[in-house]
C-alpha cells in the first residue's frame, strides 16, 4: 500500500481532468434543456467543462454557475479560462466543506463534472468525518474502502432541483464494487433514469483506470427507475453517438450489480428468473467459502522444494496450491502436488507451531525466521500484528479451492491431498453430507459460469476477479440425486479437457444437455441463453485489456 508520502501529487489530489471532446460533448447534450437554469460543477480544476459551459450553454438562460475548486493554482486557472463569461462564480474551497451551506440554498438543475477519485488513506481527518457525515446521513455505511467519488456523488444528487440532471465521470468500480451496493441502492431509490456510457478503451490512460460516464435524471413522468447502457469503443466514438437512441429497461431496486444490465432486457429477465429457480442452489448454501491463507508475505511463506531442503523445513510445511498454474485438473492430486514440486514451484507452506517455544525450533528452523527478519517480512503490517510474526494463522484443510483472479473462467478444483492455499485462492469447506463430487459437477456448466460474471467484477488488465461473499452467491444445479456414474464420467471428461487446455466449451456442451437439458429439464434456447450472457459479459472484460 502507497504511505502519503510517497503518493504523487496527482493522486492525493485525486485529478486525473477531464478531455474536451468528453466534456463538449456532455455539456452540448444538456444546452439544449432550457429548463436549466442553475449550474453546478463541484470539482472544476483548470475549468474545461466550464469552458464547454460557456461555449454551448447560452448565457440568457442561464441564471448562474457555481464551480469549487480546493486548489488555488487550478482554481486561478478555471477564473482566467472563463474571465467575463456568463455569470460563473469560481469559488476556490473544498465543496465537502461547502455541501452542509449548500443543502439549505436553491437547489441545481445540472451537476456536472468529474470529481475527484481519492482512496480514503489519502483524505485528511476532517475529509473523513465530513464523507462519514454526508454518507451516513442518506442512508449508506461509511468504510476505509469508499474512494471520495461516492461522498461527491451522494452530495451532489441530494443538490438537485425536481427535475434536475446529474453527469459525473465516475470509475467503473460503479457497476460492480461491493463497497458501491448501498450507493447503487441509493441512486436507485433517489433518481428516475439512469444512462452509462463505457468505453473499450481507456480514457484517462495516465489513471489506468476504466471510467463511466453517469447520467442520472430526477424526474416524474417515468414512473419507475429506469437504466440504460451504450458501450462505445474509444472517445471518437462519441462523434456517432445519439444519446435518443439508447433503450432503457426498469431498474431494481437492490445492491446487486449493474454489469448484468450490459444484457439485452429479455436476458436481465432471464437472469432474476433463475435466481429464484429452486433447481439451483448456491455455494452458500451448501458450505462455506473463505479467503485462502493471509501469510503476510507469500514469497516468504510459500517456498519450493531447495528451501524446503536448505533448512530443514519438511516438518513444519504442508502441501500447497499457490496459482492457477498448479492446478493442472479439476482434482488438485498428490501427483500434482509432485509435479509441482519437482518443477521447483513454490509448491510447500511454511507453518512453524504455535506450541513450542522459539527457543526449542531447530537452528536452522532459527536461520530462516533470522533471515526473514533480516529482509523486514516481520515489519509488514499482517506480520507485525502477529503475537509471533512468524506463525502463519487461520491455517486449515478445506475441501476445494476456487481462484480469485482469471481469465475466461474460475477454475473450481477438489482437494485431493489435504492442500492449503494462499490469498491467491479461495478455500470452501463444504456442509456435512454433501457430495462433493457433484457440487464439481454442477459449476462447469454455461448458467453457472455465466453468473461468476455476473457476481464477479473486472480487475486490471480486463481480468475476472470474484470475492468470497460473490463465490457463495453463484448459481449451481442441485445434482446431489444425480447420477453416481454419469457423474463419474461427466468429472473425467472436464478434467481431461482442463488437463490438456481445451476448448472449455466443448465441455459447456456436454454438461449443458447432461446436466441442464435432459436431468434439469430447461430449454436449450435458455442454456445457448446464458452461454450468450457469459461470453458477452467476458469480452467486454476482456477487450479492456488490448
Amino acid at each position: 500500500m502507497l504511505l502519503k508520502a510517497d503518493a504523487t501529487a496527482q493522486k492525493l489530489r485525486g485529478g486525473y481532468y477531464t478531455p474536451t471532446n468528453l466534456a463538449d460533448f456532455l455539456t452540448r447534450y444538456f444546452a439544449s434543456d432550457n429548463t436549466i437554469k442553475t449550474i453546478l460543477e463541484p470539482s472544476c480544476g483548470d475549468g474545461v467543462f466550464l469552458e464547454s459551459i460557456v461555449k454551448y450553454f447560452n448565457p440568457d438562460n442561464i441564471d448562474y454557475v457555481k464551480a469549487y475548486e480546493i486548489f488555488d493554482e487550478e482554481a486561478e486557472k478555471a477564473r482566467r479560462r472563463v474571465a467575463n463569461r456568463f455569470n460563473i462564480d469560481v469559488i476556490n474551497g473544498d465543496f465537502i466543506e461547502e455541501y452542509f451551506k449548500l443543502s439549505w440554498e436553491k437547489p441545481f438543475d445540472l451537476i456536472i463534472g468529474n470529481p475527484p477519485y481519492i482512496r480514503y488513506q489519502y483524505l485528511s481527518e476532517r475529509q473523513r468525518e465530513l464523507q462519514s457525515q454526508i454518507l451516513v446521513s442518506h442512508g449508506m455505511k461509511a468504510n476505509k474502502l469508499i474512494n471520495s467519488w461516492v461522498c461527491f456523488l451522494v452530495a451532489c444528487i441530494q443538490l438537485l432541483s425536481e427535475s434536475g440532471k446529474i453527469c459525473f465521470i465516475v470509475p467503473a468500480e460503479l457497476l460492480q464494487v461491493a463497497y458501491a451496493e448501498d450507493l447503487r441502492l441509493f441512486m436507485a431509490n433517489t433518481l428516475s433514469r439512469i444512462t452509462l456510457i463505457t468505453f473499450e478503451e481507456l480514457v484517462f490512460d495516465e489513471a489506468e483506470q476504466e471510467i463511466i460516464v453517469l447520467i442520472g435524471e430526477k424526474s416524474k413522468e417515468y414512473g419507475e427507475t429506469l437504466i440504460g447502457v451504450k458501450q462505445l469503443k474509444n472517445l471518437d466514438s462519441l462523434n456517432f453517438l445519439d444519446l435518443r437512441d439508447i433503450e432503457y429497461i426498469p431498474l431494481t431496486h437492490t445492491k446487486d450489480k449493474w454489469t448484468k444490465y450490459f444484457t439485452h432486457d429479455y436476458e436481465v429477465d432471464l437472469i432474476e428468473v433463475l435466481r429464484n429457480d429452486d433447481r439451483f442452489i448456491t455455494f452458500d448454501d451448501i458450505g462455506i467459502v473463505n479467503i485462502g491463507i493471509t501469510t503476510g508475505n507469500n514469497k516468504y511463506f510459500s517456498v519450493d522444494k531447495s528451501t524446503v531442503e536448505k533448512y530443514e523445513l519438511s516438518n513444519v510445511t504442508i502441501p500447497l496450491i499457490g496459482r492457477s498454474a498448479h492446478a493442472h485438473g479439476v482434482y488438485f492430486t498428490y501427483d500434482d502436488w509432485m509435479k509441482n514440486v519437482n518443477d521447483n514451484k513454490r509448491a510447500f507452506l511454511v507453518h512453524f507451531p504455535s506450541d513450542i517455544p522459539y527457543e526449542e525450533y531447530p537452528p536452522l528452523h532459527k536461520k530462516y525466521i533470522e533471515e526473514g527478519e533480516k529482509a523486514k517480512i516481520n515489519e509488514g503490517y499482517k506480520c507485525s500484528i502477529r503475537d509471533r510474526w512468524y506463525i502463519v494463522p487461520s491455517v486449515w484443510v478445506p475441501d476445494a479451492f476456487i481462484l480469485r483472479r482469471n481469465d475466461k473462467f474460475p477454475k473450481f478444483v477438489l482437494n485431493n491431498i489435504n492442500a492449503v492455499s494462499t490469498d491467491t485462492m479461495h478455500r470452501i469447506k463444504f456442509n456435512d453430507g454433501i457430495d462433493k463430487n457433484k457440487v464439481l459437477l454442477s459449476y462447469y456448466n454455461s448458467i453457472t459460469f455465466a453468473f461468476t460474471e455476473i457476481n464477479g467484477r473486472s480487475y486490471g488488465g480486463g481480468v475476472l476477479e470474484i470475492l468470497p461473499r460473490e463465490v457463495g452467491k453463484i448459481k449451481l444445479p442441485y445434482l446431489q440425486d444425480f447420477d453416481d456414474k454419469k457423474t463419474e464420467e461427466l468429472i473425467s471428461i472436464i478434467d481431461k479437457n482442463i488437463r490438456n487446455n481445451g476448448n472449455i466449451e466443448e465441455v459447456l456442451d456436454i454438461v449443458d444437455k447432461e446436466v441442464l437439458i435432459d436431468y434439469l429439464g430447461l430449454d436449450k434456447e435458455v442454456c445457448m441463453l446464458f452461454r450468450n450472457i457469459w461470453k458477452k459479459l467476458m469480452k467486454r472484460r476482456r477487450d479492456r485489456s488490448r
